[in-house]
């Protein structure tokens, strides 16, 4: 089942829905995450958090390990920890990452029973990926994922949301696409797909209903 709406003066259908997993299908990053590695790493929090996201491209097109990817950044800032502490770092990283959200989880499966494809388009590391694919039976919602680690590319480069239409065999005009940073809904919009930033599960089914894609 599809249901016609108007996307740019024309005619056309949702087909599929698409989600960011982390901060949409997950919660957002526990607060006391970036606290207890940067104890474990012995620096400010305030400077783990600048060389964690910065450092991250790398990581999630599964370019460096989690140990390169740990060792590297803090070497940068002059830090270098034991084997033990590295390891710690990406356990407490992964951790992190692994509380789904059971609203987003809800309105996925609401929508996979009214007819829509779902996707999953997300900048992942290659651990979390086997970490959480057969731990959380959220993952086994959509029809298609595509991870970072797995296709050499990132959001909000072109190339990954092209790899997502092409699996999810729609047009962009076709997919309708929710993540929580402003410039990966830029670049899905730049595409023509109907995106738009997370803010709740609530604000998401409010957003399906005003394009025509029924209620949820």
């Amino acid at each position: 089942m599809v249901y016609p709406i108007k996307i740019g003066g024309c005619g056309v259908s949702i087909k599929a829905v698409a989600f960011d997993y982390g901060g949409v299908i997950s919660m957002p990053q526990d607060g006391e995450a970036m606290r207890d590695m940067a104890a474990i790493a012995g620096i400010d929090a305030a400077l783990m958090y600048r060389i964690y996201w910065n450092s991250r491209p790398l990581y999630d097109q599964d370019l460096v390990s989690g140990e390169e990817y740990f060792k590297n950044m803090l070497a940068d800032v002059g830090v270098f920890p034991d084997p033990g502490a590295v390891q710690r770092l990406i356990d407490r990283d992964l951790a992190s990452w692994s509380r789904v959200n059971p609203l987003t989880e809800q309105l996925m499966r609401d929508l996979k029973a009214a007819g829509f494809k779902l996707g999953i388009l997300s900048n992942m590391i290659r651990p979390f990926v086997d970490h959480i694919r057969e731990s959380l039976p959220v993952l086994g919602l959509p029809d298609e994922a595509v991870y970072s680690c797995d296709v050499d590319a990132v959001k909000p480069e072109e190339k990954i949301y092209r790899i997502l239409l092409s699996r999810l065999d729609c047009g962009p005009e076709e997919v309708v696409f929710f993540d929580d940073a402003e410039a990966n809904v830029e670049a899905a919009r730049d595409l023509g797909m109907a995106a738009f930033f997370w803010e709740s599960p609530g604000a998401a089914r409010k957003e399906l209903e005003i394009l025509g894609a029924g209620r949820f």
